[in-house]
């Protein structure tokens, strides 16, 4: 007994260290190579997503899609470059890749406002905004964007995890600096919410891991967070019935008005069915996740029947899963038949300049977060990454936004303008 004692006080005088083992690992590894081939499949992920889902968007609104009417697989669907879950983050990466990873949001404006590609909703009304003289974040608040919680920037941060493997917090700025053009809230959390997810599926495949870390990195009293948190409980309640997890989102996140308070789309008696607003999407893109069990047909099937914007969530959902999984270990149908030539929409990347922009940003997101980038005798490169706690962004709302910013561009950023709306 005295020389347990003797040891307590020497440890409380702090004469004696507990074993480093004891704190953890303070970073993790990964090499160059498996980083591209999973940020390869990150892309190939949201390809195939969107491509399945293309033809059933918003035809099925407070409804499971059935499953007779899911688009069949050829290998050729892969090929997707008119859509705006894949061109619009393009222009961030455009951003990056000019300015560095120290852009500022009003650079990101600049630049979305002279995009050309079509937009709706969210990202259409930010844009117009920025158009108009109305710098970030003003062009998200809620005061000028009556969309600032719908689906946007969840659709398109998708770039935000690719570049940051294994950095959320990276994830998390990335949305800072440009989920503001357009989104506020909970429409700014889905964004940051699926960025860290990608972030982790450079380490980790269970997907209710991947889930959860992306939890961590959004405000626990945000409405966001109780939805994902709903569905992870509903889904241990149900795990082999989808559809009762499915009718309990409907019932909670579609048909309560207080679920629904900053909508685009609502009716105070009786929400329309349409519901583009960032939570409700999220939650299917978790559907997919959980209930896909790690199958990238069945991930994409599932995202894709749960309804509503069935073409950005299960391209979020299979852009996260096949991050996990890595290029080289996906099923060749969704790899042989790849273009990897063709530009996207009204940008300056093809396929190929994807891989080489987002491998030139991820170590650079590496060493800014205090990491490193280690060459072995024989030219191989190794992420070295610390293990860093989540910071998510202070709590908001659309319904209470709070007070604006008073942010307008000078006549000098206004004349970096050069795209006007009609």
């Amino acid at each position: 007994m005295k020389a347990f004692r003797f040891v307590a006080a020497l440890l409380a005088a702090g004469a004696l260290v507990a074993p480093a083992l004891a704190e953890g690992p303070r970073e993790r590894r990964l090499s160059r190579e498996e980083y591209r081939d999973k940020m390869k499949g990150g892309w190939i992920g949201q390809m195939a997503g969107v491509g399945v889902g293309a033809p059933t968007e918003f035809r099925w609104q407070g409804a499971i899609v059935p499953a007779d009417q899911v688009p069949a697989w050829t290998p050729e669907t892969i090929n997707q470059f008119d859509q705006d879950d894949l061109y619009v983050e393009m222009t961030f990466l455009r951003t990056l890749q000019t300015h560095g990873l120290d852009a500022s949001t009003r650079q990101a404006g600049i630049d979305f406002a002279n995009s050309k590609y079509p937009l709706w909703h969210a990202n259409k009304e930010g844009r117009s905004r920025l158009r108009e003289g109305i710098a970030p974040p003003d062009s998200g608040h809620p005061a000028f964007n009556e969309h600032a919680d719908d689906i946007d920037y969840q659709i398109e941060a998708d770039f935000s995890g690719l570049i940051a493997p294994g950095l959320p917090n990276t994830a998390i700025q990335l949305g800072e600096t440009f989920g503001r053009l357009m989104n506020h809230g909970d429409g700014l959390y889905g964004g940051q919410f699926v960025g860290a997810m990608y972030s982790e599926a450079f380490f980790e495949t269970d997907p209710e891991k991947i889930v959860r870390a992306g939890l961590a990195a959004i405000p626990k009293e945000s409405q966001y967070h109780e939805c994902v948190s709903d569905v992870i409980e509903w889904h241990r309640e149900h795990p082999d019935d989808w559809e009762a997890a499915w009718r309990k989102i409907e019932d909670k996140y579609q048909k309560n008005p207080g679920y629904r308070r900053f909508s685009c789309s609502k009716d105070e008696k009786e929400p329309y069915k349409f519901n583009i607003d960032a939570k409700i999407n999220g939650a299917y893109i978790v559907m997919g996740l959980l209930y896909g069990g790690g199958d990238p047909w069945k991930t994409i099937v599932i995202s894709t029947r749960c309804g509503q914007d069935s073409d950005c969530n299960p391209s979020n959902a299979a852009g996260i899963l096949f991050t996990a999984m890595g290029a080289s270990k996906l099923p060749p149908e969704y790899t042989s038949a790849l273009d990897t030539k063709t530009k996207f929409n009204s940008t300056d990347y093809s396929f190929a300049d994807l891989i080489a922009v987002c491998d030139d940003l991820a170590a650079q997101a590496v060493t800014k977060a205090g990491g490193k980038v280690e060459k072995s005798a024989d030219g191989a490169e190794t992420f070295v990454i610390p293990i860093l706690t989540p910071r998510p962004s202070a709590l908001e709302s659309c319904w209470e936004p709070g007070p604006k910013a008073g942010s307008r561009f000078t006549a000098e950023e206004m004349a970096q303008i050069r795209e006007k709306d009609e």
